[in-house]
């Protein structure tokens, strides 16, 4: 099983929206994938409550394999995702390992 993690620090404003809302819409965005790619086990969005130079928003999957987690990467619903949080963000981290 591989599990990535994905961290964003967001923007104060983007796409006519405040930090907040665009929050909620990566998270609404992320977890609209959940059973719809094949391998992709678990998704959950979590937004950062504390502030204070956190990150503000974090992906938590698990996925079948590397194969999987290639797959998912560039299935065309993710792909679609892609440009809206590429604008709305300031900073990512990512990893991915086996368990």
């Amino acid at each position: 099983m591989i599990k990535h993690i994905v961290m964003w620090k967001l923007k104060d404003e983007a796409q006519g929206n405040s930090k907040a809302v665009n929050a909620a819409l990566i998270k609404e965005k992320l977890e609209s994938l959940r059973g719809k790619i094949d391998g992709l086990l678990k998704i959950e969005v979590g937004i950062d409550f504390l502030g204070g130079g956190n990150f503000d928003v974090v992906l938590y999957s698990e996925l079948q394999s590397k194969d999987t987690l290639d797959v998912y990467q560039n299935h065309p619903l993710h792909q679609a995702i892609l440009p809206f949080v590429r604008e709305v963000v300031t900073d990512r981290k990512a990893v991915d390992y086996e368990a």
